[in-house]
């Protein structure tokens, strides 16, 4: 048996339990590690919350959480990493645990810390494909809504990187951090078309929807081609012609994740986090995601 977070109703911060619970057993070619970090994202928050009973059924108890980093103590047969290794993926079952086994583990580098590692994948991976999937050029320009959110953070550096041009829409507070990741940042809410074009007088080439503003039909508008707008966050994507990546597997990037770890070794891409709750302590990171108080990554201390 081993330490991990459960929940056996949806609910609030509250329903969130330190409990006991089967150790995994890795399967061919699957690894176990002894988590050292596993991230918390909104994701989390919305399936132990119940808004997400629709598109994720959750059988009770259920151990949360995908985004984990750690070091390899047992290995499957036919698995590509080694007793010892330190790595880091999407664990098959639940993170919020002592251990847990990965399908496909990632090498972690050494300068890259296991906080930083565990908060990386899920948002590094959307950043990553959304960019990928709109076939975003050097020298093209490229808006981002949510700038300031963490898929928006990785997104304007990756961008920014590739030597693309990047607007970014943000919050007022945030439009210095924005602008210091290698965007021009514009502030989103009423207004905020107008605002863009000011600042892109030769006009925007795509646009990737962080946020689920309700930006769609602007953004269709301001680039003249469904086609040339991507959404990770807006329902109401079918109804503006636009494509919604992230629920179907098969539509996202697994090979961002060590290309993000590289960048991050050589000081070219910054993942903040901005707290590390001890296991025990899930609830409260959970409170201050609902709270919309972190300002960056929240991840938890096996």
């Amino acid at each position: 048996m081993s330490t991990a977070i459960t929940f056996s109703e949806y609910g609030g911060p509250e329903v969130l339990a330190l409990s006991q619970v089967a150790t995994p057993e890795p399967g061919p070619g699957q690894v176990r590690i002894r988590v050292r970090a596993a991230a918390v994202n909104p994701i989390d928050v919305r399936i132990r919350a119940g808004a997400m009973q629709g598109v994720f059924p959750v059988a009770f108890p259920m151990v949360p959480g995908w985004d984990v980093a750690g070091v390899v103590d047992k290995a499957g047969e036919g698995a590509t990493a080694s007793v010892g290794d330190e790595v880091f993926g999407v664990a098959s079952v639940g993170g919020y645990s002592q251990y847990a086994v990965l399908d496909r583990p990632f090498a972690k580098p050494a300068e890259v810390s296991f906080e930083t590692a565990a908060a990386m994948v899920t948002v590094g991976e959307a950043a990553y494909r959304g960019i990928e999937h709109l076939g975003v050029q050097p020298g093209q320009t490229l808006l981002i809504h949510g700038a300031g959110g963490s898929v928006g953070t990785v997104a304007v550096q990756v961008a920014a990187a590739r030597g693309i041009t990047v607007i970014g829409t943000a919050a007022e507070q945030d439009t210095e951090r924005v602008n210091a990741l290698g965007a021009l940042a514009v502030r989103y809410g009423d207004g905020w078309a107008e605002r863009v074009k000011a600042a892109a007088p030769r006009g925007v080439d795509s646009v990737f929807d962080t946020s689920g503003a309700g930006v769609l039909a602007d953004s269709v508008a301001l680039v003249g081609d469904a086609g040339k707008v991507i959404t990770i966050a807006d329902p109401s994507f079918a109804r503006h012609g636009v494509r919604f990546t992230g629920m179907d597997p098969a539509d996202r990037f697994p090979e961002a994740l060590p290309r993000l770890a590289a960048l991050i070794a050589a000081g070219k891409l910054d993942v903040p986090v901005w707290h590390a709750y001890p296991l025990a302590e899930a609830a409260q990171a959970h409170a201050a995601i609902e709270a919309r108080r972190n300002q960056g990554k929240v991840v938890l201390l096996p």
